[in-house]
């Protein structure tokens, strides 16, 4: 396979109140980009900073870096829509380049590593994955949900690489089979590995958050699990079928012993618990797979309508050419 040429390289960091890392972070980037482009590693290369909805100074602080250096490019979402959707508006801006990479702005994923991850692009890989390889900066409850995590999404037959979060490169191809996928509800850590295209690893050590605050508590993290499991696996919903039948199974059994005691051998105790528990119990069982049904078609619902993912408030670059 003959050598990619080097690439326009577009660089997409969503941001979400980050005032107090963006600019160490920019300094980062510049430093790296230089020698990249020193190199001859990369033709040429663009910043896209995804503000969020902010409350914060991050969307004055981007707009500064772009006065500053005009490889540093901004959008502004008219409100908070997500990480994922962050990241598809980034990319969405990117799209003219050869291959873009997305990381986020709060210097856990080491910028360090996107060397590597060009040089595999220009071997003719179109997906480079970075993969997390000492989480030692995590505390001992976030590494045990993470792996956790990965391991319960596998086993309900979800395509996800362990470690693996949103820091990875796509070539041009590959950011063009993605923007084929429409859904509305986003999960790019499965939907990447299906698009089929080669794909790469690299690996990288997690570091601490160069400052500021995680923007993922534990009820993020769950609801984004939820979000991933509902959105590529139906096995819960088989799952309920399974304990449907097993729960009938036992209700029968235990209609059919009740009425065997009653009728002939006369050895029943009435008895409150006895009533009681075995209805709690179907009644548990069936509000806990209304609610699995209900997730599923709240997601139908969502996507039936069509909405936009997200809205464009400001885009920098397009303020340029205009």
């Amino acid at each position: 396979m003959s050598l990619r040429l080097a690439p326009s390289l577009g660089l997409v960091l969503p941001c979400y109140n980050e005032e107090d890392v963006i600019g160490e972070t920019a300094r980062q980037l510049r430093s790296l980009l230089d020698g990249l482009q020193a190199e001859g590693r990369i033709a040429s290369a663009r910043v896209y900073f995804v503000d969020d909805g902010s409350q914060d100074r991050t969307w004055a602080l981007i707009e500064e870096l772009h006065r500053q250096d005009n490889r540093f490019s901004g959008v502004k979402l008219s409100r908070n829509r997500g990480h994922q959707n962050a990241l598809m508006a980034g990319l969405s801006a990117a799209a003219n380049r050869d291959a873009v990479i997305t990381l986020d702005a709060d210097l856990q994923d080491d910028p360090s590593v996107i060397g590597s991850m060009v040089d595999a692009y220009r071997g003719g890989v179109d997906i480079v994955l970075g993969i997390r390889n000492d989480r030692g900066s995590d505390s001992w409850f976030k590494r045990t949900t993470a792996r956790s995590f990965y391991r319960f999404m596998k086993s309900m037959g979800v395509t996800i690489v362990a470690d693996h979060a949103d820091y990875r490169l796509m070539s041009a191809e590959a950011l063009r089979a993605l923007a084929e996928y429409t859904e509305v509800n986003l999960f790019l850590r499965a939907l990447v590995p299906q698009l089929g295209f080669t794909v790469a690893t690299v690996p990288y050590r997690r570091a601490e958050r160069f400052a500021g605050k995680s923007k993922y508590p534990l009820r993020k993290m769950i609801a984004f699990a939820l979000e991933g499991l509902t959105s590529f696996s139906i096995r819960p919903l088989r799952l309920i079928t399974l304990l449907g039948i097993v729960v009938s199974t036992g209700s029968f059994l235990l209609a059919g012993w009740a009425l065997v005691s009653t009728l002939f051998l006369r050895s029943t105790v009435p008895g409150w618990a006895s009533t009681v528990v075995p209805i709690y119990f179907i009644c548990g069982v069936q509000l806990l797979c209304i609610g699995i049904i209900g997730e599923y078609i709240g997601k139908i619902y969502f996507e039936t309508k069509r909405r936009p993912r997200f809205i464009v408030d400001r885009n920098l670059d397009e303020e340029d050419r205009a």
